[in-house]
């Protein structure tokens, strides 16, 4: 974790009054994971009760600090805060920056400070995954990236979990963000720079966005029969990646109703031009125990929209919580 976290402040406040608090760190702890395993924890996370959520939104220019809490009875809770700066990147340091702590389901005593980046990781690539496990097609071979940051990375790395075969495109407005991204990754997995949006959408199983855009960039008259479309990157009300068409076309699902109707622009915008209604958002991850997030057949577009709300937080950091206690338990023997 940041110096500044773990060493003032109301941790400093927590460790003097003598209560222990375990720190998890991203380098510690990321070998320790696996992305089914994380999309297994998700999918049985669900199925205990629906989980209470806040979220506090605050923005002053054109930077945006993101507070959210959750709750789930026999998990516990978890409290997250971002900080989304985008000048950072002129500053060569990362654009979100955060803290998370875990609170104990029983006492509500805190249990761990796991390092921000590291749940953010892989809370929010394992959203995707765990919805492309049930709505891409299971031989869906060519997946396209559009963003070329952190995020896309991890995309890669994800997807590469689900679709071993699969090869990736990456496409970014940036070109040479794109090929430096390809130089990273290319020796794991078979990637290359995509120059053409247009024609990379057309020609791919799986889309994936992750950008910041605020206007659309995929356009829904691209898709091809049988595409699933991800939707990572909008958090905000005037932030979207798809357009109308995308969503008309489109079978709809999302991770929680709760933290995106009404909440993001990638679905206040279609509803509010009446390219679909409520009822057009056919099912959220609470609805996987009854069958109802999935894909019904090859040749129909899936559209998911990947929100990323505060109980898939608690359920990352509890596993990642449940691993690094596994490897804990494993020195000791």
């Amino acid at each position: 974790m940041y110096g500044i976290v773990s060493e003032y402040g109301w941790i400093a406040s927590l460790r003097n009054a003598g209560m222990p608090i375990l720190q998890i760190e991203f380098d510690e702890a990321d070998e320790l994971l696996d992305w089914q395993d994380l999309a297994n924890s998700l999918d049985e996370g669900h199925k205990l009760p629906k989980a209470h959520i806040r979220d506090e939104l605050i923005r002053s220019g054109g930077n945006t600090v993101l507070s959210r809490l959750a709750l789930i009875d026999g998990l516990g809770c978890a409290v997250k805060t971002a900080a989304i700066f985008p000048g950072n990147s002129d500053r060569g340091i990362p654009t979100v920056n955060g803290a998370m702590v875990l609170l104990d389901c029983e006492t509500g005593e805190p249990e761990a400070l796991v390092d921000f980046h590291l749940v953010t990781k892989w809370k929010t690539a394992g959203d995707s995954i765990l919805a492309a496990k049930h709505l891409a097609r299971p031989n869906s071979k060519r997946i396209l990236i559009v963003g070329a940051g952190t995020v896309a990375k991890s995309m890669i790395h994800g997807y590469r979990s689900l679709f071993p075969g699969a090869r990736f495109l990456v496409w970014n407005r940036t070109e040479a963000r794109a090929a430096n991204l390809v130089s990273e990754v290319s020796d794991q997995v078979a990637t290359e720079v995509a120059t053409d949006l247009e024609d990379a959408v057309r020609n791919s199983d799986i889309v994936s966005c992750a950008t910041m855009a605020t206007e659309p960039l995929i356009r829904g008259s691209w898709l091809s029969a049988g595409t699933h479309l991800d939707l990572i990157g909008a958090y905000r009300p005037d932030m979207r990646e798809a357009d109308d068409e995308a969503f008309r076309r489109a079978r709809v699902f999302v991770d929680s109703r709760d933290t995106t109707l009404g909440e993001i622009g990638e679905l206040i915008a279609p509803m509010a031009s009446g390219a679909i209604c409520k009822d057009d958002v056919l099912a959220d991850f609470y609805d996987l125990p009854a069958g109802k997030f999935r894909r019904r057949s090859d040749n129909e577009i899936t559209l998911f929209k990947n929100g990323g709300g505060a109980h898939l937080d608690l359920m990352t950091a509890r596993y990642i919580l449940d691993a690094w206690s596994a490897k804990e338990r494993a020195e000791r023997a």
